[in-house]
C-alpha cells in the first residue's frame, strides 16, 4: 500500500468512525431516557408505597394488622442498561475506527500523526473515548456517555470542516520525534482526561442548582448521580489531570531547548500553557480552603478548560508565534 492510499484509508476511517459514534451518541441519549423514566416510575412507587402504609396504619388503629407490609412490589425492578451497553459497544467500534485512522496517517507520513490541528485534534478525542470506555468498564458511568461522545462529535465535525489538513512533512523544528511524541502525546491524554472532568464539572453545577432551587431544570438530572458524587468525580480526575499537565509543560520546555535552543520565551502558547496551569492550581487550591464552596470551585475548573479551549482554537489559529504550526 502506497503512502497515498494509506491517507486515503485513514480518512475513509475517520469517515466511519464519525456515524458510528452518533449512532452511540443516540443509543445513550437513549438510555438516559430509559433512566429518567425508571426514576420517576420509582419515585411514584415510593409514593404509593407510603401511602398504603400510613392507609394501613390508619385503618388498623394501631393493632398487629399494622405490622404487616401493604400488598403490591416492595422493590422497584431497575431500568433496563440495553441501550447504554449498546452504545458502549458502538463507542468502542468508533474509538477503533478512529485509532486505524490515526495509525494509517501516521504510517503515511513515517512520523507521529501529532504535527497540526487536525491530527491533535483527532489523538485528544481517541484519548477522551478510550479513558471514559476504560472508566465506564470498571463502574456504572453510562449515563455520561451522551455527554462525552457529543462533545468528541462536536470536535472531531469542526476538526473536518476548519482543521483538516493533508498528511504531509513536519515542520523542520518539530523534527525532535522523541520529545514530539512525549510533550504532545502526553498534553493530547491530558486535555482528553480534563474533558471529562470538565463535563461532570458542568453537570455538578447543573445538578447543584436544580436541586438546591427546588426547580429542576430537566427531568434527565433525575437519572445522574447527587451533586456530591459528580464532584468527588471531578475533584478525582483534576488530582489526575493536573500533575499530567505539569509534566506537559515541562516536557515542552525540553521540548523548546531541542528546537530553537531556550527552555522558555514566553511565547503566546507558552504563556497560555502556563495560565492554564495556574488556573488548575488555584481550581485545586480552592477546593481545599476553608471558605470556599464546591460550587464556586468548580467553576474554576470549568475556567480551566475554557482556557485550553481558547488555547487551542485562537491562540493556534490568530496569534503568530514560535508555535504557529497548526497547518491551516
Amino acid at each position: 500500500m502506497t503512502s497515498e492510499q494509506m491517507a486515503d484509508t485513514a480518512n475513509m476511517a475517520l469517515y466511519v468512525a464519525l456515524p458510528v459514534l452518533t449512532l452511540a451518541m443516540l443509543a445513550f441519549a437513549m438510555h438516559l431516557a430509559v433512566q429518567t423514566r425508571g426514576h420517576g416510575v420509582s419515585q411514584q412507587r415510593e409514593l404509593a408505597l407510603a401511602g398504603a402504609a400510613d392507609a394501613s396504619l390508619g385503618a388498623a388503629g394501631g393493632t398487629d394488622a399494622a405490622d404487616e407490609p401493604p400488598a403490591g412490589p416492595q422493590v422497584a425492578e431497575p431500568p433496563s442498561r440495553r441501550w447504554g451497553v449498546i452504545g458502549l459497544q458502538l463507542t468502542w467500534l468508533a474509538t477503533f475506527a478512529l485509532i486505524v485512522s490515526i495509525g494509517l496517517r501516521g504510517l503515511a507520513v513515517s512520523r507521529p500523526p501529532v504535527g497540526n490541528m487536525f491530527e491533535f485534534a483527532l489523538m485528544a478525542v481517541a484519548f477522551l473515548l478510550v479513558l471514559y470506555s476504560l472508566w465506564s468498564l470498571r463502574s456504572e458511568r453510562l449515563w455520561l456517555g451522551v455527554f462525552v461522545t457529543g462533545l468528541s462529535l462536536l470536535i472531531l465535525g469542526v476538526a473536518v470542516a476548519n482543521w483538516y489538513t493533508p498528511a504531509g512533512a513536519l515542520l523542520p523544528s518539530l523534527n525532535s520525534k522523541l520529545w514530539l511524541i512525549v510533550h504532545v502525546t502526553v498534553a493530547t491524554l491530558t486535555i482528553g482526561l480534563l474533558a471529562i472532568g470538565f463535563l461532570t464539572a458542568l453537570l455538578f453545577l447543573v445538578k447543584e442548582q436544580s436541586e438546591r432551587t427546588g426547580r429542576p431544570a430537566w427531568r434527565w438530572l433525575g437519572a445522574l448521580p447527587t451533586p456530591r458524587k459528580l464532584e468527588q468525580m471531578t475533584y478525582g480526575i483534576h488530582v489526575v489531570g493536573f500533575p499530567l499537565w505539569t509534566f506537559t509543560v515541562i516536557a515542552g520546555a525540553i521540548w523548546a531547548e531541542h528546537a530553537w535552543g531556550r527552555y522558555w520565551g514566553w511565547d503566546a502558547k507558552e504563556v497560555w500553557s502556563f495560565v492554564i496551569w495556574v488556573v488548575y492550581a488555584a481550581y485545586l487550591h480552592a477546593h481545599a480552603t476553608t471558605g470556599w464552596t464546591a460550587r464556586r470551585a468548580t467553576w474554576v475548573a470549568v475556567a480551566g478548560f475554557t482556557c485550553i479551549i481558547l488555547n487551542y482554537t485562537v491562540v493556534n489559529t490568530f496569534f503568530v508565534g514560535l508555535h504557529s504550526y497548526s497547518g491551516l
